[in-house]
């Protein structure tokens, strides 16, 4: 862990961050709609990115055949993505939305990454993610609101199921491409086409915008989204995924709703329940678990003893 450490502590800020900004974006959404206020946050981020990468590396350039595939990991990682992440807190409980928007998205990056990567699922790894998966359940279902699994909210628990599921896969294709070019450039370019296919959705609320309600706090929400939810945030998780990998850096996103539980407590007067502090040390235990693992760690049964990056 110790050649690691950063990695692992970015990972926790950037899920902090993420975490955060469900509270701090509540002051932008009184004033776009979320599709809008998801465009403004990606589009002003795209000319930030280009130019740091420019500065960084000197040149934006990526091959003609990947850029087909950063289209394709554009759209559905930003794009799709966050549309359903709309429509699935629009047709389900916060409480429902919030935990499978979280909780299986590790899950299903461990179960497909032998598809994209060579990394190896050990004991350690699902000891430390099972944990933290109990945290994170504290937390999402230890607040005022439960899980509800009645049919009138089927459709935006499949919505919720699918975030996860796209989320993961969408994280997997990445892997390869950062093999290829920094996570940077990896990172600007699926961006950039992700939000030239969110654009359509937009048409027709532009009109619905109130521009005289741009306050000091909405101002404030779009430049923490932009700087620090997309720039800095995106960056800083594709370099610690590439580092880490993606199976063990999924799991820091568990750290999301404990984030989100505090913003919600210091700006909007929301309690915070025994339960959920609980959830927050065990969801640390389990990812310090995870962090500490070494190289030579024994895998799963029936996996043959390989390096874990």
């Amino acid at each position: 862990m110790k050649t690691n450490l950063i990695y692992y502590v970015g990972l926790i800020l950037v899920a902090v961050i993420w975490g955060a900004n469900f509270g701090i974006s509540r002051w932008a959404m009184d004033v776009f709609s979320a599709e809008i206020f998801v465009f403004i946050r990606f589009g002003l981020a795209i000319p930030l990115l280009f130019l740091l990468l420019k500065l960084l590396e000197g040149s934006v350039k990526v091959e003609l055949r990947d850029l087909v595939k950063l289209a394709v990991i554009g759209f559905f990682g930003v794009a799709v993505l966050e549309l359903l992440v709309m429509y699935s807190i629009k047709y389900t409980t916060l409480a429902n939305a919030s935990l499978l928007n979280v909780a299986p998205w590790p899950i299903f990056v461990a179960l497909f990454a032998p598809l994209f990567t060579k990394e190896v699922l050990t004991r350690k790894v699902v000891v430390g993610g099972a944990l933290a998966l109990l945290g994170v359940a504290l937390i999402i279902l230890g607040g005022k609101d439960s899980l509800d699994l009645s049919s009138q909210y089927m459709i935006g628990n499949f919505l919720a199921l699918a975030v996860s599921l796209i989320g993961a896969l969408f994280n997997l294709a990445c892997m390869p491409l950062m093999k290829k070019y920094s996570p940077i450039r990896v990172t600007t370019w699926y961006i950039f086409f992700g939000t030239l296919t969110l654009f359509p959705f937009t048409l027709g609320g532009w009109s619905e915008v109130n521009w005289s309600g741009l306050t000091l706090p909405v101002w404030g929400a779009i430049a923490f989204n932009v700087l620090l939810c997309t720039v800095f945030a995106f960056i800083v998780w594709n370099f610690s995924m590439n580092r880490v990998g993606a199976t063990k850096s999924n799991f820091f996103r568990y750290v999301v709703p404990a984030a989100a539980a505090v913003t919600g407590a210091l700006f909007f007067g929301e309690s915070i329940m025994l339960t959920q502090i609980i959830g927050a040390f065990i969801i640390m235990s389990g990812l310090t678990w995870i962090g500490l693992e070494r190289k030579q760690n024994e895998p799963i049964a029936g996996s043959k003893v390989k390096k874990v990056i």
